[in-house]
């Protein structure tokens, strides 16, 4: 099932711990020239290579790629009340959690007359991605509208692709969902022609260009993002899904067996580690993998990702080594099952997010914990954060001095221009003071 990779006895640096993580066989940078031609197309033929695009590669030909409010409004009117209310209270808790993300301005007076003011300003437009493919995402409709609107984001455009199942039509719930959230510039469209859309815009459906992109998607996607950098902003090079848990012999096998299988049913390339002291409690967790990889309903699915190159059972001495392995892995998610977890949560540096305890599993943050689940994957937490509403805001300072503030400090201008070799920065001071 599992492969086994075994560190007991051993105690690799940093470097040979980043060797040895397992990872799934992509690579984004062998997508960019398929990702450029179809953003090029974009850029040149405009709504027709969006129609062609979604005709190739989601198997079905759109009447249009902007949706119209008059199909928002049945989308949203054809919510099952089950999924709605599900959804409403799915909002309540993913803007609370938001609201606490958005920091404070903060006025700091260095001298009399001498202040610098911090404050947070939201992007102005935004494009929201929101995959297809193998399940439908509703969720992330959520979890990427929310802390936009939280941030103060007053234009928000959502792609989706087109699905063959509903004759050309986004997915009927993600619509809805647009539409309950308010969103009224939809469009459906997908893969890197969608982010190309975003990142140039398309006039002829009325799509202006947007100055950040976020949202998960396919290789295809997270090349795109990095071919539009430089013309817009993006939240990361999202790829497939990962969990990797740390869990010693005090925790339920079952559960951990059931959470790896969870993150695994998304697509072959997931990545399912499990981290653990006790040899023991990994062959229970084993057993009980095999028999609900056998029971689920994306059994070949799952199977693939779990017996895949980036899946594995990591056997490591002590609880401090599986924290070190964690840090190199840099896990999309991050589940801590111990009876001391607060001692190993201290360890912990590179994560997308964190889930403590028995009953805090990554399905509750997929859905309902009020975190956000657009979170960075293939590693990307050693060096990024997942999608907040921090996301779309911008730390600007604004400095107010009075002239007496800028003749004390006159000074030092001085005499830093001049070690620059850059005199004209010295004389914007003190031709202030000539007069």
């Amino acid at each position: 099932m599992l492969r086994t990779i075994d560190l007991r006895g051993t105690r690799p640096s940093a470097s040979e711990l980043l060797a040895l993580v397992p990872r799934a066989a992509t690579d984004v940078s062998a997508a960019l020239d398929g990702a450029r031609d179809l953003i090029d197309d974009v850029r040149e033929r405009g709504e027709a290579a969006l129609l062609d695009q979604a005709e190739r590669f989601d198997r079905v030909r759109p009447a249009a790629v902007r949706v119209s409010a008059d199909e928002l409004a049945d989308a949203l009117d054809g919510l099952a009340p089950g999924i709605r209310s599900a959804i409403e209270a799915t909002v309540a808790r993913v803007r609370t959690a938001s609201e606490a993300q958005v920091p404070a301005p903060e006025r700091t007076v260095l001298a009399s007359g001498a202040v610098v003011e911090q404050r947070w300003q939201p992007v102005a437009r935004v494009g929201l991605y929101v995959p297809g493919g193998k399940a439908v995402y509703p969720s992330s409709v959520v979890m990427n509208v929310v802390p936009a609107q939280v941030a103060g984001v007053r234009s928000i455009a959502l792609a989706s692709p087109a699905q063959e199942a509903f004759g050309g039509r986004m997915h009927p719930v993600v619509a809805g969902v647009a539409a309950l959230l308010g969103i009224s510039e939809v469009y459906a469209m997908g893969g890197a022609g969608a982010i190309g859309a975003f990142a140039y815009g398309v006039p002829g459906i009325g799509l202006e260009p947007v100055q950040r992109v976020t949202g998960p998607g396919n290789v295809y996607v997270a090349a795109a993002k990095r071919l539009v950098q430089g013309v817009t902003g993006i939240d990361a090079e999202a790829g497939p899904t990962d969990i990797l848990v740390i869990a010693d012999d005090s925790a339920d096998a079952d559960f951990v067996a059931a959470d790896l299988v969870s993150q695994a049913e998304h697509d072959e390339l997931a990545a399912s580690v499990l981290v653990t002291d006790s040899p023991e409690f990994a062959a229970r967790v084993l057993a009980r993998l095999e028999a609900r990889v056998a029971t689920t309903k994306h059994t070949a699915r799952v199977r693939t990702a779990v017996e895949g190159v980036q899946s594995a059972l990591v056997l490591v001495d002590d609880l401090e080594q599986a924290a070190d392995f964690a840090n190199a892995f840099g896990p999309e998610h991050l589940e801590i099952q111990v009876r001391d977890a607060d001692a190993v949560l201290a360890r912990i540096e590179n994560a997308g997010a964190i889930f403590i305890g028995d009953y805090s599993p990554v399905s509750l943050g997929d859905y309902a914990a009020g975190s956000n689940h657009v979170l960075p994957t293939g590693g990307q937490a050693r060096y990024a954060s997942g999608l907040s509403a921090a996301t779309f805001l911008r730390p600007q300072q604004v400095v107010r001095y009075d002239a007496e503030a800028l003749r004390e400090v006159a000074p030092v201008i001085a005499a830093l221009s001049a070690a620059e070799d850059l005199p004209a920065h010295g004389e914007a001071i003190t031709a202030r003071f000539e007069r």
